[in-house]
């Protein structure tokens, strides 16, 4: 059984920084690499960052690129989000998923993903 678990969320005023992590545990060796995604209340889920296991490459969507770094431990079985320079838009539910064995890499569409984690909560103050 696969399991992700987030930690790291809060609060924070504009313009300050937070570290995400996700814990991955179970048969996660399946894929290939790792993502984040975040959730605004009325919103649909948005593509954050992904990372690939073996090569470190990374990729991650405008809104957030030179803000976040998307980083692993392989040996932990551990992903991060780095966010620095936050802004009241990136208040939202940040989630970690798998990615979908056989998906293409570039896909950002949560279908791509299989296995999600429960979310944590970041809230950004102005």
């Amino acid at each position: 059984q696969v399991q992700l678990v987030e930690s790291g969320g809060g609060l924070v005023q504009a313009g300050g920084s937070l570290r995400l992590s996700c814990a991955t545990s179970g048969p996660t060796f399946s894929s290939y690499a790792m993502g984040w995604f975040r959730q605004a209340p009325g919103k649909g889920r948005e593509f954050v960052a992904a990372i690939m296991w073996s090569t470190g490459f990374t990729y991650y969507a405008d809104s957030v690129k030179g803000r976040f770094t998307i980083s692993s431990d392989n040996a932990k079985n551990t992903v991060y989000l780095q966010m620095n320079s936050l802004k009241p838009e990136d208040t939202a539910v940040y989630y970690c998923a798998t990615k979908r064995p056989g998906s293409r890499w570039s896909d950002r569409q949560p279908t791509s993903y299989d296995y999600w984690g429960q979310g944590t909560q970041v809230t950004v103050s102005s």
